[in-house]
């Protein structure tokens, strides 16, 4: 979860090594400068930097980042995000019920675009690489979505498979993963889909962002916080019904805790969670009057700590959450929902410690945007 002005002047030093796709295409022509000062020993290329956007379009939330390479002693290292956007649409509401995104969902999603839209024209954007996730791939009309967003605001959307939701989601924040630790499980509790990563032993020197490299396996789960909130409601919850999603999360999992067995641990085994549900998690561990991405971003929690906040958040009422300003109307329906997913991860693979990321998908995206460029720039 990201407040809904979340751009900060941040370079992110990270860098992953295997690009994937691109799509480029120039979009705008006003260029507007990102204010604040520079981060000590990150400086521009000396001519002026391409432009990058990623845009994750996933079942209940629309977000945007933009950014532009940041390179040290003339070395890419990460990259300076200029502007970004996060609105929660709810295309994927009702989808596992109905099969189809409904008219009133794609109408609030197209008017998060078209904001999309002006904000990568302003920043006048070179390469944008535009992704929907798990309520597009369910939905019967997912692709006559696309074609709508393409004919009627001329952005071009492609639906991604779970693999590459999975490698984006590690490109993009495996660079908090413990260096030395042998095996941490990496997960991102979605709208509609959670993908549990196992990731290995580090074996790149400096790879700050080498997360591909370390994926051992990975399963993707057809339930996240919508559609888990829809089969067992999510205003008010009973210890009888948190109990019944946390089953329901667990029996998900049968298969991916089996591989695991044969994995090797060590005392440096931990979770690395990225999704709205761990950021909430750790903005109200820090009893933040309103979400700060700059303080919940790589924090480390213990499990004693997640244990003492879930439980606070399941104690709110509706109308507390609704009020909370690391939660809010959106999002307070959903949350509890999150806290059981996140319940049976925790319960199949105890540790003694939780690092929480407010990255994944869009920095994994711009990371191999930018390296693909680099290569190209090398030739």
């Amino acid at each position: 979860m990201s407040s809904l002005n979340d751009a900060q002047d941040t370079a992110l030093v990270m860098r992953q090594a295997e690009p994937g796709g691109l799509l480029n295409g120039a979009v705008g022509s006003v260029s507007l400068e990102p204010a604040g000062a520079p981060q000590p020993r990150i400086e521009q290329a000396p001519s002026a930097p391409p432009t990058f956007a990623a845009l994750d379009l996933g079942t209940n939330n629309c977000r945007l980042l933009i950014a532009r390479p940041a390179y040290a002693g003339g070395d890419f290292c990460g990259f300076k995000i200029v502007d970004s956007f996060s609105r929660i649409v709810r295309l994927g509401e009702r989808v596992s019920q109905t099969g189809r995104l409904a008219e009133s969902a794609i109408r609030r999603t197209l008017d998060a675009l078209e904001i999309c839209r002006a904000k990568m024209r302003a920043r006048h954007v070179t390469h944008a690489r535009l992704i929907a996730t798990e309520a597009c791939r369910m939905a019967v009309n997912g692709a006559e979505f696309i074609d709508r967003a393409r004919e009627t605001l001329g952005l071009e959307l492609e639906i991604i498979d779970r693999q590459t939701e999975a490698h984006l989601a590690a490109a993009g924040c495996a660079a908090l993963a413990d260096p030395v630790a042998e095996s941490v499980i990496l997960f991102d509790i979605g709208g509609g889909s959670s993908e549990i990563i196992w990731l290995g032993p580090q074996t790149s020197p400096g790879g700050l962002g080498a997360g591909r490299e370390r994926i051992r396996f990975w399963v993707s789960l057809k339930l996240g916080v919508v559609t888990l909130a829809e089969k067992y409601g999510g205003v008010d919850i009973s210890e009888a019904t948190f109990e019944a999603m946390v089953a329901h999360v667990g029996a998900e999992l049968d298969e991916f805790i089996s591989k695991a067995a044969l994995e090797p641990r060590c005392e440096r085994f931990h979770l690395l969670g990225t999704s709205g549900t761990v950021t909430t998690i750790g903005g109200i561990f820090l009893n933040l009057a309103r979400y700060d991405r700059r303080r919940v971003d790589g924090l480390w929690m213990s499990d004693r700590e997640i244990d003492v906040t879930v439980s606070r958040l399941r104690s709110m009422p509706y109308a507390e959450r609704v009020a909370n300003g690391c939660i809010g109307t959106e999002r307070a329906d959903l949350v509890l929902a999150g806290c059981a997913i996140l319940e049976a991860i925790r319960r199949a693979f105890p540790t003694k410690r939780v690092r929480i990321a407010d990255r994944g998908l869009r920095e994994g995206i711009l990371l191999q945007m930018m390296d693909a460029e680099n290569a190209r720039a090398a030739r």
